[in-house]
C-alpha cells in the first residue's frame, strides 16, 4: 500500500461511496426534529461538525506509521463519542460510524489493531447506550421492554461488528492474494521474456554452428580443390581438370548447405542415414580431398538418439574440418566405442599440434565443446607442438538413448 489511502488509490471505492451515504443519513438523522424534547438533539451544530470532520478524516488514511495511526484512530473515537453524547437521550439512529470506524481500522491496521478498534467501539457503545438509560422510575412493563430492546440492540450491533471484521479480513486477503498474483504473473512475464531472449541468443549460437559445421566444411574442401586445381594447372592439366570439377560439386553442395539452413536450420544433417554411413561419407571425402590416410575404427552396436548422432556427426566433421585447414597432417585415426557405460569419440592426428594453452578459444572447438556440454560430457584436447592433436569426447550411456 502507498502511504496513504486516498480517493484515487482507495483499495475499495464502493466502501468509500457507501460510507459517505451512511455519515449523511447520520447528519440528516441528528437534524430531524422530534416532538418530544427529551428526544431532539442538544447541540444539533457540534453533532454536524463531529460528523463533518469525521467524514473528511476518510479522505487520507494512514498506512505506514504507527504512531500516525493510533492518533488517527483516537481522534475517530474521541468525535464518535463526541457524537454519541450530545446527539440526544435516545438512539434515534442505528451506529453507523462505529461500522465506519471498524472498517477504516481494517484498512489501517493488522490483525490486532482491527480486534482493538473493534472492542472500544463496541465499548464505546455500550456507554452511550447506557448513558441513554432514562433516570425516571418505568413500569414493570415498560422496564422489560426497554431492557429487550437494550438488548437485543446490543447484540445486533455486536454481530454486526463482528460480520463488517470479517467481510473486511476476507476482502483484504482477496485482494493481497490478487496483487500477490498480480506480481507473480509480472515475474512470470518477466522471466517469459529472458526466457525467450536466452532461447533467441541459443538459437543464434545454433545456427552459427550449424552453418560453421556443415557450409564450413564444404567452403574448406571446395578451396583445397582449388589450391590443387591451381598447382596442376601447368604441370597436369588433366588432373587438374578433375579436381576442377570436385570443385564445382563441392560449390554445389555449399549453395545446397546455404539454402537449406535458410530454409529451415532444424533439418537432420544424417538425412535418414545411420551414424557409420555418415561417418563412412565424410571419411572417404575427406581422404578423395585432403590425400590424409584416414582409418576407422567404429563399434556401434547401441542405439542413439538423433541428438547424440548429430553431435558426433558435427564433432567429427568440425575435426576433420580442423585437420585439414590447420594440422598438415598425413594420418588421422578415428574411433567410436562403447566402453564402462559411456560414449568415447577419439579423433587423433599426426600432424604440427599447437600449444593447447593458446590455441583452445576458437569458434570450431567452441563448438565442439557446447555440443558435447549439452549432452552431458565430457570435451578434452591433449596436443603440443610436433607432437599431432588428440580430441576426446565422452558421453554418459543415460544420455545416449
Amino acid at each position: 500500500m502507498a502511504k496513504y489511502i486516498k480517493i484515487h488509490n482507495h483499495p475499495f471505492p464502493f466502501l468509500l461511496y457507501l460510507e459517505w451515504i451512511l455519515l449523511a443519513i447520520s447528519i440528516i438523522t441528528s437534524v430531524l426534529p422530534y416532538p418530544s424534547p427529551r428526544f431532539s438533539s442538544r447541540f444539533p451544530e457540534l453533532t454536524i461538525l463531529s460528523i463533518t470532520i469525521f467524514g473528511l478524516m476518510g479522505l487520507r488514511l494512514p498506512t505506514s506509521n504507527n504512531i500516525t495511526k493510533i492518533i488517527y484512530a483516537a481522534c475517530e473515537i474521541i468525535l464518535i463519542f463526541i457524537t454519541g453524547l450530545f446527539e440526544g437521550r435516545a438512539a434515534r439512529m442505528f451506529p453507523f460510524l462505529y461500522i465506519i470506524l471498524v472498517t477504516r481500522s481494517c484498512l489501517m491496521f493488522q490483525l490486532p489493531g482491527r480486534l482493538s478498534v473493534t472492542f472500544i467501539s463496541f465499548s464505546l457503545f455500550l456507554f452511550t447506550l447506557i448513558n441513554r438509560l432514562p433516570r425516571t422510575t418505568l413500569p414493570i412493563q415498560a422496564q422489560e421492554r426497554f431492557r429487550f430492546f437494550t438488548l437485543s440492540l446490543t447484540l445486533v450491533f455486536g454481530l454486526s461488528l463482528i460480520f463488517v471484521l470479517l467481510l473486511m479480513n476476507s476482502l483484504l486477503s482477496e485482494r493481497r492474494s490478487r496483487e500477490e498474483l498480480a506480481v507473480a504473473n509480472e515475474k512470470l512475464r518477466q522471466y517469459a521474456l529472458r526466457i525467450e531472449n536466452q532461447a533467441t541468443l541459443e538459437e543464434r549460437n545454433r545456427i552459427a554452428r550449424e552453418i560453421h559445421d556443415s557450409l564450413g566444411h564444404s567452403l574448406t574442401a571446395l578451396n583445397l580443390q582449388l589450391e590443387t586445381a591451381l598447382k596442376l594447372a601447368q604441370s597436369n592439366p588433366n588432373k587438374a581438370q578433375s579436381f576442377l570439377a570436385r570443385a564445382k560439386e563441392l560449390g554445389s553442395k555449399a549453395l545446397q548447405d546455404v539454402r537449406n539452413s535458410v530454409s529451415t536450420m532444424r533439418s537432420h544433417p544424417l538425412q535418414d542415414k545411420t551414424l557409420e554411413a555418415a561417418v563412412d561419407i565424410i571419411a572417404e571425402d575427406f581422404q578423395r580431398n585432403t590425400g590424409i590416410l584416414l582409418h576407422r575404427n567404429l563399434h556401434i552396436n547401441y542405439h542413439l538418439s538423433m541428438e547424440v548422432n548429430t553431435a558426433i556427426y558435427r564433432i567429427i566433421q568440425e575435426s576433420l574440418t580442423n585437420i585439414s585447414k590447420h594440422a598438415i597432417a598425413t594420418e588421422v585415426n578415428l574411433e567410436i566405442s562403447l566402453n564402462r557405460g559411456s560414449l568415447y569419440l577419439i579423433i587423433q592426428d599426426n600432424g604440427r599440434g599447437f600449444d593447447i594453452q593458446e590455441n583452445t578459444t576458437g569458434f570450431g572447438l567452441q563448438s565442439m565443446r557446447d555440443r558435447t556440454l549439452a549432452l552431458g560430457g565430457k570435451f578434452l584436447i591433449n596436443s603440443a607442438i610436433g607432437c599431432g592433436c588428440q580430441i576426446t569426447v565422452d558421453i554418459p550411456l543415460g544420455r545416449l538413448t
